[in-house]
């Protein structure tokens, strides 16, 4: 067994145990992603004034949050449809009181550039989700492009931990603006599909309307 493969199992069960025991005290799962908000407002604190590491373990200690709450949420038989779009809209509040923080402390260092860049991932992290839930209602599913919010964070963190954050952010801004466009043309090429069949359908269907009853009719 690889180390990589033990700490994944050890770190499962750990996760588990810690599901358990929340469904144990039948503790809301709304309540939990709420916390994981807070956690990450205090997290964007810490970046606010350049305690980096601090801010990534605290980032490391709301993502714990965000891994639970959707599964104590099924062990519980809490699972709501108001549930996932809580959870889905204060992910966005999380992700822009993070980058907030950076906005706050390069503004504080005098560094213009990197608040532009700072606004320019905020922009790219929004319209990441936005594409994707735009396009699915007039599409079945958008899921195409790599930099989803999983990465961003981890990308964050490792910027945090290894005091790279400059570079982490051209990261997010190129790689996010490029899963936009990415979800855009994939949006453009799918309804033009769904199109195109639509089009084919309808003369095959005008065709079979108009034959007379009797070519209609099969034989028992």
């Amino acid at each position: 067994m690889t180390y990589t493969r033990a700490i994944g199992i050890g770190s499962g069960k750990i996760v588990r145990l810690i599901v358990r025991a929340l469904a144990l005290s039948r503790i809301n799962p709304n309540v939990l992603t709420f916390l994981g908000l807070v956690v990450n407002i205090v997290a964007a604190w810490m970046l606010a004034i350049g305690r980096f590491r601090t801010a990534a373990v605290v980032i490391i200690f709301a993502g714990l949050f965000d891994m639970v709450d959707g599964r104590v949420a099924r062990e519980t038989n809490q699972v709501t449809r108001f549930g996932g779009f809580f959870d889905s809209v204060l992910d966005r509040y999380s992700d822009l009181a993070l980058l907030m923080g950076l906005l706050v402390y390069y503004g504080t260092i005098n560094r213009p550039l990197y608040v532009v860049l700072t606004a320019i991932v905020m922009a790219a992290s929004v319209m990441i989700s936005y594409t994707r839930t735009r396009a699915e209602h007039i599409v079945p599913t958008c899921k195409v492009g790599f930099l989803e919010r999983p990465e961003r964070i981890v990308l964050l963190i490792i910027g945090a931990l290894f005091d790279r954050m400059a570079p982490v952010l051209w990261v997010i801004a190129v790689l996010g603006t490029i899963t936009v466009i990415h979800r855009m043309v994939f949006t453009w090429q799918e309804t033009r599909r769904l199109e195109d069949a639509q089009l084919r359908s309808e003369p095959a269907a005008g065709a079979a309307e108009s034959k007379p009853l009797s070519a209609r009719v099969t034989r028992a």
